[in-house]
């Protein structure tokens, strides 16, 4: 496995490497990394010839300095998970190397409604932090295929739209099935942080979707959520921020089930400091 940590570096591998015709994979993580994260490699690695995935806790998108100053860093232990799953590059930049003209001054593109609703309402700027970086990083990388896990779906959905806006990148997006653990609760490099008891807890997040899944056309959309909340907040250190059933496509709301639209069960909570999102397709 392959490690660089400067831009020029890596810049200057790929470069040959493309030019031997090689497919390249990208997987662009924040580290504290899981099987789902591992899932992600190995799709990658079954549909190009190279798999390059880069550990960078991106600044922008967090919307309190508490949050990210909190957020996991095991960067040995992520090395050591990628190297066992033989994962081929692992790019490891410095802030430099992402934001060389720094964080201010970085065009952002125009991506509509869909960076404003639902993740986007509770966490202003958010999703503009994530086109940021991802968009700088697809300059670094040029991939040829993307890789995003389904659990934070409506992060995919904003990618999409940036991949077809940008024009610059001739990457396909590729998103991946939430990966879960024995109890169904989603994986997520946020669930260190949760103590025994509050993982728990976090459990009524997976049970409030499958129990949407398992009723979905039984009653309306409304009584779905009415009742998921309702017992959602009845879970002890659990905060509800939303319950939504919503378009695929453009996350808008669906007040009925009698529709032709794909539809998919969105939640988000705080479970004690820690804030949780979830969601299935329906």
């Amino acid at each position: 496995m392959l490690c660089y940590k400067r831009r020029e570096d890596i810049v200057r591998f790929l470069k040959i490497v493309k030019a031997q015709g090689k497919k390249l994979g990208f997987v662009p993580t924040m580290g504290a990394l899981h099987d789902g994260h591992m899932s992600l490699i190995a799709k990658s690695k079954s549909e190009n010839d190279l798999t390059i995935c880069s550990v960078f806790v991106n600044p922008t998108q967090f919307n309190h300095q508490e949050d990210f100053d909190k957020y996991p860093i095991s960067t040995t232990d992520d090395l050591l998970k990628l190297n066992h799953n033989a994962c081929d590059i692992v790019f490891l930049p410095e802030m430099i190397d992402i934001y060389p003209n720094g964080t201010k001054n970085t065009k952002l593109p125009s991506l509509g409604k869909i960076t404003s609703v639902l993740e986007g309402a509770h966490r202003p700027g958010h999703f503009d932090g994530v086109a940021q970086v991802v968009g700088l990083l697809l300059d670094i990388v040029q991939p040829d295929h993307l890789y995003m896990g389904q659990k934070d779906y409506q992060q995919a959905l904003v990618v999409q739209k940036l991949l077809e806006v940008e024009k610059r990148h001739n990457t396909a997006l590729v998103v991946c099935p939430t990966q879960r653990e024995a109890d169904g609760l989603a994986m997520s490099s946020r669930n260190i942080r949760l103590s025994e008891e509050q993982r728990t807890h976090a459990l009524g997040l997976s049970k409030a979707l499958f129990y949407i899944k398992s009723n979905y056309k039984l009653c309306s959309n409304e009584q779905l959520i009415e009742h998921v909340s309702q017992l959602l907040r009845e879970i002890p250190e659990l905060k509800l921020e939303y319950v939504s059933i919503a378009s695929q496509a453009q996350l808008e709301p669906l007040t009925s089930s009698e529709t032709h639209e794909a539809a998919v069960a969105l939640v988000a909570a705080w479970v004690g400091n820690v804030r949780l999102i979830d969601n299935i397709l329906l």
